[in-house]
């Protein structure tokens, strides 16, 4: 069975564009394949100055992650800093690494532009640490869009290198192209974001998930009630896509003939975005009773993680001639 790895960063609770952007896919591989996933913890740390609430953030993720559908009896999930053999082959894949790969990243230049003031070495060689996540666990695949696929070629160099240099070793993992969409925040602009505050937590209760719907932005050339609406440049009316699919196409046929207001279209989603979440939060509630096993789970996955870390580290280091 085919490996697959991938990791998150615990910025805190899951929003839904975390939700329908990769955590839906995860729970759907993990019935397919050999599944392993990371909160990432060390990543984080690149653009974090402060870390009094990472512990906290973990814990709530892996909530979340828990009640979203992860089964630990159906995948590895394990937090990324408590198998510590990730810091060694980080080390010596920046060994081999040239600064010029990790200088023509993409987003290396986006987060300099993002955190000016914190340009540090682990922000260049994020894509090392990367690429150490996923061959620590000699993954196969890597769920990924299309646009990630230069960052995971990034990947493939560095084993490719390593290879090179001292046998094969690693795969070169393969894209599992996902369709990962990309869920606009309610600025109606920007995409879902904890920075930007333009999110919907999974783990808001329904009222305040409600307030969140009615403050989104809508078709902005729609300024009456009586005016015809225009629902393919409506956030709110992308939303109902994943949330009303049954409803969506009469959604946009009133909206067209103004036979629905915008404050009504909104009142629907909340309610389809409520009702979707339910067994979600529901599960959460029942989970957060239970801290002693959430970190049970965290340990159980670290220590089934390290196993298979140990021995790629082992073989890393024979080939090496550091042993």
């Amino acid at each position: 069975m085919k490996r697959v790895f991938s990791g998150v960063r615990p910025t805190g609770r899951l929003h839904l564009g975390n939700y329908l952007g990769a955590v839906k896919n995860y729970v759907a591989l993990q019935d397919d394949y050999e599944c392993i996933y990371c909160v990432v913890d060390i990543h984080a740390l690149t653009t974090l100055e402060e870390t009094d609430a990472l512990k906290e953030n973990i814990y709530e993720m892996m909530l979340d992650l828990l009640a979203s559908g992860l089964d630990p009896k159906k995948c590895i999930l394990f937090v990324q800093s408590q198998v510590p053999e990730i810091n060694e082959l980080f080390t010596l894949f920046g060994m081999i690494t040239p600064l010029s790969w990790l200088l023509r990243v993409p987003t290396f230049k986006e987060k300099v532009r993002m955190h000016p003031d914190n340009v540090n070495y682990g922000l260049v060689g994020y894509p090392v640490l990367q690429a150490a996540d996923i061959s620590l666990y000699k993954a196969d695949l890597v769920p990924v869009g299309v646009d990630q696929l230069p960052h995971l070629e990034l990947t493939r160099e560095i084993v490719r290198r390593f290879n090179e240099k001292f046998g094969d070793t690693f795969p070169e993992a393969q894209a599992r192209l996902t369709n990962f969409p990309t869920v606009v925040g309610l600025d109606g602009k920007d995409k879902m974001s904890k920075s930007l505050n333009n999110h919907i937590e999974l783990a808001l209760s329904e009222e305040e998930t409600a307030k969140k719907v009615m403050s989104a932005v809508t078709d902005p050339a729609r300024q009456y009630k009586t005016d015809p609406g225009h629902p393919d440049i409506c956030n709110v009316y992308k939303l109902h896509n994943y949330f009303s699919p049954q409803a969506v196409a009469q959604i946009a046929d009133d909206c067209r003939n103004a036979r629905i207001g915008c404050v009504q279209c909104k009142r629907a989603l909340a309610e389809a975005i409520n009702v979707y979440l339910r067994p979600i939060r529901a599960k959460r509630s029942k989970l957060a009773e239970n801290p002693d096993e959430i970190y049970r789970i965290m340990a159980d996955g670290a220590e089934r993680a390290g196993a298979i870390a140990r021995e790629t580290i082992d073989e890393v280091r024979r080939k090496m001639n550091l042993r």
